[in-house]
């Protein structure tokens, strides 16, 4: 009854450390006609930033979009809010501001 896993591939971004850029695998690089779907390590080797031309080498992994920010043994730490993606971690804050600021406001209402 239960079916195999399905593998599927999560491909990491990269940011350019000298401009920022960041190379998403999923749109690729219509500058150099890099299609979708190709991942960093699969560029040509005289690949350059799009934007400031620095070479491949000048870029860093910044892992898959989504993904839990942090260092991967920190993220069982704390109340839980360490594994939660940073999506996540803002409506979780901006939530709570908003809720706070309601609360106090509706202490006007009790004269």
């Amino acid at each position: 009854m239960s079916e195999p896993a399905v593998e599927t591939s999560v491909l990491d971004r990269y940011e350019c450390r000298a401009c920022g850029y960041v190379y998403e695998p999923e749109k690729g690089d219509d500058k150099h006609d890099i299609s979708s779907g190709t991942p960093f390590a699969e560029l040509p080797v005289n690949w350059r930033c799009p934007v400031c031309t620095a070479k491949k080498t000048a870029f860093a992994n910044i892992g898959p979009v989504g993904a839990a920010s942090g260092f991967k043994e920190n993220l069982g730490y704390g109340l839980g809010v360490n594994s939660l993606t940073p999506t996540q971690k803002n409506v979780l804050i901006f939530g709570a501001l908003a809720l706070a600021f309601l609360f106090f406001v509706s202490l006007y209402g009790l004269q």
